[in-house]
């Protein structure tokens, strides 16, 4: 069993661009046309060879893609609450065309998905958005429309396939994915769990130890892991993705492969006395190392519902449980800090961003070669800006002369405020607290980057725990604001 159960953050979503689709007759025509879906604009229809009947349902952009095979290809990047309903829409309609007989998802140029659109998540919070209703994406959706679809359907998985793009492709029949792609739900770094079924499919098709290691570590897996594991069936290369996948729907229909629905497999969960053992354990190392964190239980507690009182009880608590943590403060404050990590990395980097805003800067690393390269970094992105015409060589050289690199504590007796954003190691943090303690003035705020470790355990060495707050950025430098 693994000593503990972090939480790193996730990476930040991205958008989907729009959608194509079938003309009212059901056959496809050249041209282009354009209307609004979703807030989003482009449909685009293309000729067609029918040869073997099988629908790729793409999750992003949705258009009519053959070679060999009939589709709409539909995209998506992040997932929004239109593009879920697309799909429904897309599965509804594949499920009552005769010329259709297997379903392919995949995602822009062979890529999947990213997550869950978290700006969507901060429009429910503020009541910009209205919220699916209870059990829509997980029930209606995924389990009651494509995993009980009586026409087979394969995930075709490159690039990202984390959050909800996971919990999509765990829903289909099979899964086939290029070496590098990973695969995870990180949900639990936005203060949720996974939301969509994937608290139940997970440890149905990776056994019940790894994935509560996966869901509350975050951290996703490769293609090749996920092969071994059972997350995927088949590891293929790019190019020959949706070839394989197309083929495997195929096989699936004829019976040639299995016709799998994960959520009611039951082969790699264990007897109930050793799973209640193991979420059991869980349980206290998440207690230990996030005490004043709810979600990580709650997830443990949604999983062993499933596991005890079967998996369709375990997503209407998970779907109860979900829209219970994302109106929680844990949740509107990491949505933000979310939010605002991926504006500092349009804003390139926390030091770039003081100096801009004339602050003095101090930049310690712990030897020469990590502090010119970081230094080097900075001074990159300010040029950066000069040659995009942003800011006047005079300014450059103003905002260059307000960072100042250091090896040692030696010129923090003065600064107001330090950051630190070394690696979530926590005697690390600890050491270096206990020495900035000792060296920065007593009103200096003592901020931690940490996106996991209790700030209470940061502290725990030092007599200075009214100073210390978190700040959670997307740098890995310590820096100090004078």
């Amino acid at each position: 069993m693994p000593a503990n159960l972090p939480c790193p953050p996730w990476p930040p979503s991205q958008q989907y661009v729009g959608r194509e689709m079938l003309n009212g007759g059901g056959t496809l025509e050249r041209g282009e046309c354009q209307r609004r879906w979703s807030g989003r604009q482009s449909i685009r229809f293309q000729n067609i060879d029918r040869k073997h009947c099988v629908k790729i349902v793409a999750l992003n952009v949705i258009r009519h893609c053959y070679s060999m095979l009939s589709l709409p290809m539909w995209i998506i990047s992040s997932v929004k609450v239109g593009v879920l309903h697309s799909l429904k829409e897309r599965f509804d309609e594949a499920l009552t065309r005769n010329d259709v007989k297997a379903i392919v998802v995949t995602g822009a140029k062979g890529k999947f998905s990213g997550g869950f659109d978290i700006t969507t998540f901060g429009g429910i919070q503020e009541g910009r958005v209205a919220a699916p209703k209870r059990g829509f994406v997980a029930v209606d959706i995924l389990t009651d429309t494509v995993e009980a679809a009586r026409k087979p359907s394969v995930a075709a998985v490159d690039g990202l396939a984390l959050g909800g793009g996971l919990e999509v492709a765990m829903a289909c029949h099979a899964r086939i994915s290029t070496p590098n792609a990973q695969l995870g739900l990180p949900e639990l770094q936005l203060g949720v769990i996974p939301g969509f079924g994937g608290t139940q499919h997970l440890p149905r098709l990776v056994g019940l130890l790894k994935a509560l290691e996966m869901m509350l570590t975050s951290k996703p897996i490769k293609g090749v892991e996920a092969q071994s594991l059972g997350l995927v069936d088949a590891v293929v290369p790019a190019d020959q993705l949706l070839n394989t996948a197309r083929q495997w729907a195929l096989d699936i229909l004829e019976r040639r492969k299995p016709w799998v629905a994960s959520l009611y497999r039951t082969d790699n969960l264990d007897p109930l006395g050793d799973a209640l053992k193991i979420l059991n354990f869980a349980r206290s190392q998440a207690q230990k190392h996030s005490p004043n964190l709810k979600h990580p239980l709650v997830c443990i507690d949604v999983v062993e519902e499933g596991v005890v009182a079967g998996p369709r009880a375990g997503l209407w608590k998970e779907a109860d449980a979900f829209e219970e943590l994302l109106r929680s403060d844990t949740c509107k404050s990491l949505v933000i800090s979310s939010l605002l990590n991926v504006e500092l990395q349009r804003s390139l980097e926390l030091p770039t961003a003081l100096v801009l805003s004339n602050y003095p800067v101090i930049l310690k690393e712990v030897n020469e070669n990590f502090l010119l390269a970081g230094i080097g970094r900075v001074k990159a992105n300010l040029q950066s800006r000069v040659k995009k015409g942003n800011m006047t060589q005079e300014k450059f050289e103003k905002a260059l002369s307000l960072l100042k690199g250091v090896l040692d504590y030696e010129g923090f007796g003065d600064v107001d405020m330090v950051i630190e954003a070394v690696i979530e190691n926590v005697s690390l943090k600890q050491q270096i607290f206990s020495d900035l303690e000792r060296y920065c003035p007593p009103h200096c705020i003592l901020a931690s980057n940490t996106s996991t470790i209790d700030l209470n355990l940061v502290g725990e060495k030092t007599q200075s725990q009214d100073r210390i707050v978190g700040a959670h950025f997307l740098v890995q430098h310590m820096l100090c604001c004078c």
